[in-house]
């Protein structure tokens, strides 16, 4: 199952992460031991090619499976923000638990423990403190205080419906808007056009100094818990239907 995980930034932005599910997970770890075999592979051929012998190869494709099963894993999350080619091709990413990007001591901490992934005790209670966490984290996150995230997002298909298509909510409440110009009304248009593409700070400026003295000269009130773009829109929409400019 995936959960929304919510977090409010210093800013007072509501930012919300999209946490992986065990299917996610899996598919990427499994991509990532193929990696890390390939990589074993090489060092087999390579200490065969070298002529090692029988028990000293073995040996030494034994330490090169521990420390680039490890390796593998630390590197590339501490150093990639987060990512290890599985994940990448998963549209996963392990973060901190408060969102911010993950430490390089929190993958050496969760890569550690990674090994009792593999142990049939600790495999089960990982999988069920997986199931479990309302962050869905497994023992290694626990313990390093991460979290695993999902960036890929489906993307919307978006269809603007023109403005002479039903009314504003709050045409009612903008009044009649006498006396309203249409350099007024095009100014307002703009504004409300090119609003989303403004900064938070351009965007109360913009309120500020456009919109409030358009509301204040031509009656508009403010309504207590609605927005002022809302208003804003509602006047364009209604000035423009009520003089055939849509």
């Amino acid at each position: 199952m995936e959960h929304e995980l919510i977090l409010l930034s210093p800013e007072k932005t509501v930012i919300g992460y999209r946490l992986a599910g065990i299917g996610a997970r899996a598919g990427a770890q499994v991509l990532d031991l193929v990696f890390v075999l390939l990589i074993v592979l090489i060092c087999d051929f390579v200490g065969t090619f070298a002529g090692l012998q029988e028990n000293v190869l073995a040996g030494f494709v034994g330490l090169c499976f521990t420390l680039t099963f490890f390796l593998y894993f630390i590197l590339q999350e501490g150093l990639w923000n987060g990512l290890t080619l599985g994940k990448k091709i998963c549209g996963l990413r392990v973060r901190m638990a408060d969102g911010t990007p993950i430490t390089v001591f929190a993958a050496i901490t969760r890569n550690l423990i990674r090994i009792g992934d593999f142990l049939p005790s600790l495999y089960f209670a990982g999988l069920l403190a997986v199931i479990s966490n309302p962050k869905s984290q497994r023992l290694g996150d626990l313990v390093a205080g991460t979290v695993v995230i999902l960036e890929k997002r489906p993307e919307g298909l978006y269809a603007p419906a023109p403005h002479s298509a039903g009314t504003h909510y709050y045409e009612d409440a903008v009044g009649n808007l006498k006396g309203m110009t249409i350099e007024e009304y095009l100014t307002l248009r703009r504004l409300c056009d090119r609003m989303p593409e403004l900064p938070p700070k351009i965007q109360e400026r913009m309120l500020v100094e456009i919109w409030i003295p358009i509301a204040r000269r031509r009656g508009v009130p403010e309504l207590p818990g609605v927005h002022p773009l809302y208003l804003a829109e509602a006047s364009v929409m209604k000035f423009g239907r009520q003089h055939g400019l849509l």
